[in-house]
Order: C-alpha cells, then sequence, then structure tokens
C-alpha cells in the first residue's frame, strides 16, 4: 500500500468531522443531504482503505453496494426535497417540524 493507513483513517476522521458539522450547522434540506454524502464517503474510504491494506477485496465489493444504495437514496431524497420546495415553498429544515402523514 502507498498510503499509510493510518493517513487513510485520518482524512476519513475529517471527512467524517467535516460531514457532520454540514449536517448539523447548515439549516437547508440540500446542504444536509450533502452533509450525509461527505459522512459516507468518509466510510467508503475507510473501507477501501482497509481492503487494501489487509489485502482482500470484501472491503472494495462492499464500497461498490454501498455507493449504489447511495445513489438510489440521493435520488429519493433529492425528489422529496424538490417537491416539498414546490409544496411549501422553502428548502429550510426548521419549516417542516409539522409535517402530518
Amino acid at each position: 500500500m502507498i498510503v499509510p493507513f493510518g493517513h487513510v483513517l485520518a482524512i476519513a476522521v475529517i471527512l467524517f468531522v467535516l460531514g457532520l458539522t454540514c449536517t448539523v450547522v447548515r439549516r437547508q434540506l440540500i446542504m444536509i443531504l450533502i452533509g450525509v454524502e461527505i459522512m459516507l464517503n468518509a466510510a467508503a474510504l475507510v473501507l477501501v482503505g482497509a481492503s487494501a491494506h489487509w489485502q482482500q477485496v470484501d472491503g472494495q465489493l462492499f464500497v461498490v453496494l454501498l455507493m449504489a444504495v447511495t445513489a438510489s437514496e440521493v435520488a429519493v431524497a433529492l425528489a422529496m426535497v424538490f417537491y416539498l420546495r414546490h409544496r411549501q415553498g422553502s428548502a429550510v429544515a426548521d419549516d417542516f417540524n409539522r409535517m402530518h402523514g
């Protein structure tokens, strides 16, 4: 492995903290979704780094599955955000605290 595993973990922790900060601090639904995506990418980076460190392909295969699930989750979430923006006229998360089924 060219990059030491400790460096991969450090970058992944930094990415995860940035994503968590974006998710917690921001009010807009699109930015919250971007923060969740950054956190999922940090987890994928750890899986790929561990897979390369231990020379097993299981982590890389799991990342491919994770990316497929993440892509479908993003498509559904963006459709919901655009629907709520069209219906309510806002994409701020605080405006949706009284949603009813």
